[in-house]
């Protein structure tokens, strides 16, 4: 499938290869991780809802970076998910905006606290 994936979207495999690191990188060294585009509502509200816990977390801005096409892919691979916010916790894929909603109200402080994110 990664093939037919480059092979459409034009992503070298190579570049393919840098932006999967590169992203298990940012996954792996960061408590919480935000993979994030400025201008999106969703995004825009989990770092609000994150602000809010007080949490320690990194957003990497995908379409502020020269390489956020490639990572976008790579979290494809990586996640599942490509769209965005896409959010880690404690190298565990949390999903997106409405799943770190509905864990508001059930363990999202414990997970942060676990993390050393709060």
């Amino acid at each position: 499938m990664s093939f037919i994936f480059r092979r459409l979207f034009g992503t070298s495999i190579v570049n393919m290869d840098a932006a999967k690191a590169k992203t298990q990188r940012l996954i792996d060294e960061n408590a919480v991780m935000v993979f994030s585009k400025s201008y999106c509502p969703y995004c825009q509200n989990t770092k609000r809802i994150l602000d809010g816990y007080g949490a320690k977390y990194l957003a990497y801005e995908l379409n502020q970076e020269n390489d956020g096409s490639e990572i976008q892919d790579a979290l494809l691979e990586i996640s599942g998910q490509r769209t965005v916010p896409n959010i880690f916790i404690s190298k565990k894929h949390i999903g997106g905006n409405s799943d770190l909603e509905k864990r508001q109200s059930n363990d999202l402080e414990q997970l942060l606290k676990e993390a050393g994110a709060i």
